[in-house]
């Protein structure tokens, strides 16, 4: 019986020459500049997310919670960004104290969220259990008029 070669699983290695650097570079650079006041709004309305980025960075699940509800409350504070794309707007968005509230408040409820869902899940649990033990007692006793208080005692 004849052995099959094996095959080689090289992986090729994407290495980028200058001129593909240089076109990277460039397409970044102008992407950055056309794109200015947005990012300024982005950086500044997404801090709550930064800041829990790198004080607690191995908690994939709050980073994901929180960078979700501030980003909403960023997207929902830059929508008037659409109509006037320039600086002026974006410093008026991030001057407004109404904003900053909305942005800020939005990263503290998935915060608040984050913390809370567990408890809010045991409650129900909980409620649910208590709701199933009333039940079966309802049955063991209508079991227990049917055939005797003799059932009930085993």
């Amino acid at each position: 019986m004849k052995k099959l070669p094996k095959k080689e699983t090289t992986k090729k290695n994407l290495r980028l020459n200058l001129f593909q650097k240089l076109i990277l570079f460039i397409g970044l650079f102008i992407l950055i500049i056309s794109t200015l006041p947005i990012l300024v709004v982005i950086f500044v309305g997404l801090l709550p997310t930064l800041t829990i980025m790198l004080t607690d960075s191995k908690n994939a699940y709050k980073i994901t919670i929180v960078g979700c509800f501030n980003l909403a409350g960023v997207l929902i504070c830059s929508t008037s960004l659409l109509n006037q794309f320039d600086f002026n707007e974006a410093f008026s968005i991030i001057s407004n104290i109404f904003n900053l509230i909305i942005m800020l408040s939005s990263a503290a409820l998935g915060v608040i969220l984050y913390y809370e869902m567990p408890n809010l899940f045991v409650f129900i649990s909980r409620i649910t259990h208590q709701k199933r033990l009333k039940y079966i007692e309802y049955r063991l006793e209508k079991l227990a008029a049917e055939w005797g208080n003799s059932i009930r005692n085993n």
